[in-house]
């Protein structure tokens, strides 16, 4: 088979000693995209992802989308034993991910200094609540209370309400596509500079958000302005927002452009607003917003959902209907885009899962096999690739070290 049918990444090693979403989910990216990610779990135990919901007869419904196109060994790494193993694993690896606490590594003797003792090329990824150093820095950090940590939460919700924490891992799943994009940078500066070696990559998990946060730094910086909640895309565009539609549907506009609200003009039959002092560019339109949004929402409220989406994709102005995943799944476009696909699983037949982003017109990724079973490589690994026998295995397992 060539290499065009296995990815970018293809022959890259990755040990993957994280657990729950972030940092194992940048090493999922990576392994759609070709690298071989052999993902260590605890004996008898696993990664806790495994016991987090949604679950269908017990099955948790993240794991296969989550934990696909890896192989599962079992090392209790802190034993003395298990740490052996891991040292031996270690000299064939290109990329470490772990998200302990700081200081935990160090404390069961496989710091970073002592890793790359066994293999200088070794590049170690490290991602933790609060990142590696600074006064928080040994708290335990989650997702949710990262994201409040940030300054993202403050400003979500309404002015009347308490502030909003997202529904789902959003921070967990920015900051693993900060994972793979870090290891893949660190992996081109050791491959591509002369005398170059592995190194260390960190962040906290605040920070992946607080990066794309750049408006509400500067604008605090320079005027002083604590932005508090607001829906939609206050004080940015012109109209934008939430809007019913004739038949009790919802959609989004947003006019981050003034050529952009031209065309919404000429659809809404308001050319008139693009002479009008108070309208006829965002700076003006933001400080009358009200107004304008008024006129926006009763010009939506004429159309259902589908007229409206055919007459402003003929003016060309960005409108989505806001989609239900049930929506998405009779969707035309995520049909053609092929976005889901089916995975095999050991016990539901099939889960369906998103397919590999983004797309390579020569090497593209692929979901190659299903989420594993806990500890299904060991034999291949552990037995195959460092030669541990059958008998050595057993006692090992028997003394809870695999």
């Amino acid at each position: 088979m060539s290499r065009k049918n296995f990815g970018p990444l293809t022959g890259v090693q990755i040990l993957d000693i994280s657990t729950m979403i972030a940092a194992p989910f940048g090493a999922t990216l990576l392994a759609d995209l070709g690298a071989e990610v052999t993902k260590v779990e605890l004996p008898n135990k696993g990664d806790t992802l495994r016991t987090v919901g949604p679950w269908k007869d017990g099955e948790p419904l993240r794991w296969p989308g989550l934990a696909r196109n890896k192989k599962s060994i079992t090392l209790n790494i802190h034993s003395e034993e298990g740490s052996a193993i891991f040292l031996k694993l270690i000299k064939d690896i290109d990329i470490l991910i772990e998200n302990f606490r700081p200081g935990t590594l160090e404390k069961w003797g496989l710091g970073y200094d002592i890793l790359k003792a066994v293999n200088p090329n070794l590049v170690m990824v490290r991602v933790s609540g609060y990142g590696q150093t600074g006064p928080y820095s040994e708290k335990a950090g989650f997702g949710t209370p990262g994201t409040a940590f940030s300054g993202h939460t403050y400003i979500q919700g309404y002015p009347d309400r308490p502030p909003v924490s997202p529904s789902y891992s959003l921070l967990d799943y920015i900051t693993g596509i900060y994972v793979a994009f870090a290891a893949v940078s660190a992996l081109y500066h050791r491959d591509t500079h002369e005398d170059a070696q592995g190194q260390v990559v960190e962040m906290g998990l605040y920070e992946s958000i607080f990066r794309m946060l750049e408006f509400l730094i500067a604008e605090y910086d320079q005027n002083g302005k604590v932005r508090g909640r607001s829906p939609g895309l206050a004080g940015h565009s012109s109209p934008a927002g939430t809007y019913e539609t004739k038949d009790g549907k919802y959609v989004v506009l947003v006019c981050s452009t003034d050529s952009t609200f031209d065309r919404l003009a000429a659809a809404m039959e308001r050319t008139d607003m693009l002479e009008d002092e108070r309208y006829y560019t965002n700076a003006v339109r933001l400080e009358n917003d009200e107004e304008v949004q008024g006129i926006v929402r009763a010009f939506i409220k004429g159309f259902t959902q589908k007229e409206l989406q055919k007459k402003l994709d003929d003016f060309g102005v960005p409108v989505s209907p806001i989609l239900s995943i049930e929506d998405i799944f009779n969707d035309p476009h995520y049909a053609a885009r092929q976005n889901i696909v089916e995975v095999e699983h050991p016990r539901l037949g099939t889960v369906k899962v998103p397919n590999v982003v983004p797309n390579f017109s020569d090497t593209p990724g692929a979901i190659r096999h299903r989420a594993p079973e806990l500890g299904e490589h060991n034999e291949e690994i552990l037995g195959g690739k460092l030669g541990l026998s059958e008998a050595e295995m057993a006692d090992l397992k028997m003394k809870g070290v695999i």
